[in-house]
């Protein structure tokens, strides 16, 4: 098969009768050239099928302008307003994303940095802290900035662009013991590899012991992010006697499989059992009861993780880490416990 021919730099600036110089800054430095002339070069471009050989430019400049981003799922929305919020601000200042997901695996994970890494990322934004410090040494011998999303920590060495999980669950279970609820449940991620999963179960079981309710009551069962999952979970905390008055769920896919699955069994939510979620991904605000949940300011952190990065690509700046706040969403699916079960 004959191999097909690649136009030229050279090509586009013959086509659009400008100089190669003007079509390089037409490509990179749009602004700075008047927009008859860009819309010149844009067109040969265009009509040569012209594509700028970034491997080049990549080996001149010491760097390929790719951003990897390792996600721990993309079966469901938990990450994909922050992602979307990332891809935006990278793609703006002129770099490409890579997207990898592990599954919640952290071999894999692990796995998956280093062939970004090997791919030519110039930093990577990653989900939590939980991995080994291997992979944290590996990026460093490397060179390769990250910055650990979706949580908040104070951890040397370490760039966090998030909120603080443990303390957000807390807030909201201890809005709901105000509301009279001493029979709490509570369906988690799966803690194991997922310090957000952990943090959150770790709030509640905060909340509850400062409150004075005893901590033998409370009941945990760790279920996989599904709507399935929620909904198996809350069955079996309904065998608890006495049974639970409020569930707080890890996150709002648990919580609207649990509340589906509470209809489904005649039992109403609030009335006879509260339900509460976090993240307040969309899903939250159209299943009926209206979800009460913790508010992740999803965008704004995938904005500013992405901003931080480039920075420490492009200056060499360390990252500074940013907590961001949250707050509680408060709809329908939380109210004052039945009479008489509190």
């Amino acid at each position: 098969m004959q191999t097909p021919y690649l136009p030229t730099l050279e090509d586009v600036a013959r086509e659009a009768n400008v100089s190669t110089a003007t079509v390089s800054r037409c490509l990179n430095l749009p602004d700075k050239v008047t927009e008859k002339t860009r819309n010149r070069v844009m067109a040969a471009v265009k009509s040569l099928g012209y594509s700028p050989n970034f491997g080049a430019r990549a080996l001149a400049a010491k760097r390929t302008n790719i951003i990897g981003a390792v996600v721990p799922t993309l079966e469901n929305a938990i990450f994909a307003r922050g992602l979307q919020a990332f891809q935006e601000e990278v793609t703006r200042n002129g770099a490409t994303l890579l997207v990898a997901s592990s599954s919640y695996q952290q071999e894999l994970e692990e796995e998956q940095i280093r062939n970004l890494v090997a791919r030519g990322a110039d930093a990577l934004l990653l989900i939590g802290d939980d991995r080994s410090e291997e992979i944290y040494s590996f990026l460093k011998k490397r060179g390769i900035p990250w910055v650990i999303a979706w949580n908040f920590k104070d951890v040397p060495g370490h760039c966090f662009v998030g909120f603080n999980n443990q303390s957000a669950a807390k807030e909201i279970t201890e809005m709901a013991i105000k509301l009279g609820h001493t029979r709490i449940a509570m369906i988690a991620g799966i803690t194991r590899g997922n310090d957000r999963a952990r943090d959150r179960l770790l709030g509640v079981k905060d909340a509850i012991i400062e409150n004075g309710l005893p901590i033998e009551y409370f009941s945990v069962i760790e279920a996989q992010y599904s709507f399935a999952d929620g909904g198996d979970a809350i069955e079996t905390l309904l065998k608890n006697k006495p049974r639970p008055t409020l569930v707080i769920c890890g996150n709002d896919i648990l919580a609207v499989g649990a509340i589906k699955r509470l209809k489904s069994l005649g039992i109403k939510v609030p009335e006879d059992i509260s339900i509460t979620g976090f993240d307040d991904i969309e899903v939250a605000s159209v299943v009926e009861p209206e979800l009460t949940t913790v508010h992740v300011p999803h965008r704004a952190m995938g904005t500013i993780a992405a901003a931080s990065l480039l920075k420490m690509v492009k200056q060499d700046d360390p990252c500074e880490s940013q907590q961001l706040d949250t707050f509680i969403a408060v709809r329908q699916s939380l109210s004052n416990p039945p009479e008489g079960m509190n």
